[in-house]
């Protein structure tokens, strides 16, 4: 028998952008529960990502999602004694999430510069299809094309 599905919790716009991504990309910032340092590290990318392209920040921000959201990864199967890496498609609240975590890791990855200084730079780096962020969707691209023989696996 199955289990029940799990309720998703709805995640309200943040103040200022009126934006759910904006406050999706503040929860993903967020250590040990400092929403107030995440936010303030957010709107400040935002603040300097607006001072440097001079186009509205969630523009870049959703070109920037957008160019690094997955469209295949591979998921691990046991079949018969062996693991195989089977290709499978992302679901789209799980592209996004992949996008906002592959992003957010990158900045944290650099050093010598102010974090909010660092996320605007990935995320105007992955609107141009450019920086970190951008390889690893590559990378899992790459895998998901390489194990593509055992596709027929899939559940």
């Amino acid at each position: 028998m199955r289990r029940k599905l799990k309720k998703k919790p709805i995640i309200e716009p943040d103040i200022t952008h009126k934006s759910e991504k904006v406050s999706k990309l503040i929860n993903y910032m967020m250590f040990s529960g400092k929403k107030n340092t995440a936010r303030e590290v957010v709107y400040d990318a935002l603040n300097f990502m607006h001072e440097k392209t001079k186009t509205p920040p969630l523009e870049v921000l959703d070109a920037a999602l957008r160019n690094t959201a997955p469209n295949m990864e591979v998921r691990s199967r046991r079949v018969g004694g062996a693991n195989y890496q089977i290709p499978v498609e992302v679901r789209p609240d799980r592209r996004t999430a992949l996008s906002m975590k592959w992003i957010i890791l990158a900045a944290r990855a650099k050093k010598g510069k102010p974090m909010h200084i660092k996320l605007a730079e990935e995320l105007i780096a992955a609107s141009k299809n450019e920086g970190d962020a951008v390889k690893k969707r590559e990378n899992v691209h790459k895998m998901a094309e390489a194990n593509k023989a055992f596709a027929h696996f899939a559940w």
